[in-house]
């Protein structure tokens, strides 16, 4: 049986840039055609995006690595190369993309939310484009560039409008399989609820107009679990996004501790994990009302609001009525972002000088895009290196940052003596 997973890693890899042509018109009679290298095709692009047709990040634990399509090189007669196919990786509703170091990079919380997780690189241009007045046969091409390539953090936070909320062995389980098709493992011992469920809860008919809602089954809570302990924050993160609460409270008559001893803990594990948890619309609940000591103990004690059991049906009811109603007024205070297409994309570089024990070392795409030529030994293709370091202000930067004469600069595959120009 597949298990819910909602923690993964991912590599993406984007697609590389096809190189450009260095090729030269060929015809009877034609003593000296011009250039018609033809440029690269642009590599694909890695895209995440959020979808209702995968609700685990399962497909990424013995397979993490997803790649785009390189593109193909240029050809002669000005043939462009192919560009790579773009590849999607779809991931569930709720998945939040960190970096390693923890940095957020998106949030896809609604089916069509999209990131673009490694930009392809971009296809190198052929001999063709380089032709000038001063330069007529140039016997260069650009080659083309690598494709983004990273480990992503994958971490599924559920999309649910109720999420139920209770120690262990408390009747999460019984409760979700009574009011919806959900039908979850259910035992008599803690912990049984090892993975978080959803279930789909429908009030009244189709001819009514009757409202529908997802629960959640939320795997039971422990003094401590905001700090880490027992399943802490592997579940508690499943609680951020729910609409209502539902505080479940056991009036069985051999619990560990008294219903307002429970409710006092569970309030304050939400508090530490999330101090606006308490400011979430709830409904507290007390469940196995069947074991309890005097079903009919009057006034409920615990500052409880309902009392059921998923045993004998007592209360669900209401319950279920009780819920759409809050659910109802939160979609309308708080209505979901529009189901519009999100494409995040990353801040376009320029480039960073920075010291090394050997001089200089300059990164950046537009740096090494400008160094990447298919001959460097050439002298016009020296020359045109320059005129575009240049124009990018390599070259007053690397003045700015304290090169003398003499120091060494590495800008990708290329490394020079630095010489201040008069």
């Amino acid at each position: 049986m597949a298990s819910f997973i909602d923690e993964a890693q991912l590599h993406v890899k984007a697609g590389d840039g096809g190189a450009g042509a260095v090729a030269f018109w060929r015809e009877a009679h034609v003593s000296r055609g011009g250039p018609d290298g033809g440029d690269g095709g642009n590599g694909g692009d890695v895209y995440l995006e959020a979808s209702t047709n995968v609700v685990s990040l399962l497909g990424f634990r013995d397979h993490p690595h997803r790649r785009a399509d390189s593109g193909t090189h240029g050809s002669g007669a000005k043939r462009f190369g192919r560009s790579g196919k773009h590849a999607v990786v779809y991931v569930p509703e709720g998945t939040v993309v960190h970096t390693l170091d923890g940095a957020v990079l998106a949030d896809l919380a609604v089916t069509g939310d999209r990131l673009l997780a490694a930009q392809g690189g971009r296809g190198g241009r052929g001999n063709a484009r380089f032709l000038t007045n001063r330069l007529r046969a140039p016997g260069f091409a650009e080659q083309g560039e690598v494709g983004e390539e990273r480990w992503l953090n994958l971490e599924l936070k559920l999309l649910a409008d109720v999420a139920l909320v209770g120690f262990p062995n408390v009747g999460k389980s019984t409760l979700i399989s009574r009011i919806s098709a959900a039908k979850p493992k259910v035992a008599d011992y803690p912990f049984t609820t090892l993975e978080p469920h959803l279930g789909v809860v429908r009030v009244g008919g189709r001819s009514d107009n009757g409202a529908e809602y997802t629960v959640a089954d939320i795997p039971g809570l422990i003094e401590g679990a905001s700090e880490g302990k027992g399943l802490g924050f592997q579940f508690l993160r499943h609680i951020e996004r729910a609409r209502v609460l539902v505080i479940l409270i056991d009036l069985h008559a051999h619990s560990e501790r008294p219903p307002k001893e429970q409710l006092g803990v569970l309030l304050e594990e939400l508090r530490r994990y999330r101090p606006e948890l308490l400011d979430r619309p709830r409904i507290v609940v007390g469940s196995r009302l069947d074991l309890a000591t005097d079903p009919r103990s009057g006034p409920l004690s615990y500052n409880g609001e309902l009392e059921i059991s998923a045993v004998t049906g007592a209360g669900l009811d209401e319950l279920t009525h009780r819920l759409a109603q809050m659910v109802v007024r939160m979609r309308t205070e708080r209505p979901s972002r529009s189901t519009a297409p999100v494409l995040h994309r990353p801040v376009a570089e320029g480039f960073v000088i920075a010291r090394s024990d050997n001089g200089f070392v300059v990164t950046g795409r537009d740096a090494i895009r400008a160094v990447a030529l298919s001959d460097l030994t050439d002298v016009d293709a020296l020359a045109h290196v320059h005129r575009r370091l240049k124009r990018l202000g390599v070259d007053r930067a690397l003045a700015k940052a304290g090169a003398r004469p003499g120091d060494a600069v590495t800008i990708g595959n290329l490394s020079f003596t630095y010489e201040r120009e008069e």
